[in-house]
């Protein structure tokens, strides 16, 4: 999960993420973290400022083909999407 250090996520995170997920997932995130990467850099790119809380609450969407999780986000304008986020990340689960 060092990958993660990239997108500015600490020990810690990583530590909290693994002791909060199951094994499997952990397994997938690594197994693949190009993919996850591509949607994390595709966030950050946004201008997303709490993308390591949307991670740790919502780390399975990060697993979806990165032009199905762009096309989620394509649909807001990206700077009251961004607002909304840094306001409250369960704004997600309405995407």
């Amino acid at each position: 999960m060092k990958f993660l250090e990239k997108y500015g996520f600490q020990k810690k995170d990583i530590a909290l993420l693994k002791e909060n997920s199951s094994d499997n997932l952990i397994k997938e995130l690594e197994a693949n973290k190009k993919l996850v990467s591509e949607n994390l850099k595709y966030l950050n790119d946004l201008g997303v400022t709490n993308l390591i809380e949307i991670f740790i609450n919502y780390h399975d969407m990060f697993l979806m083909d990165n032009s199905n999780f762009v096309a989620i986000f394509n649909k807001y304008e990206p700077k009251s999407l961004i607002e909304k986020l840094a306001k409250d990340v369960r704004v997600m689960e309405y995407l």
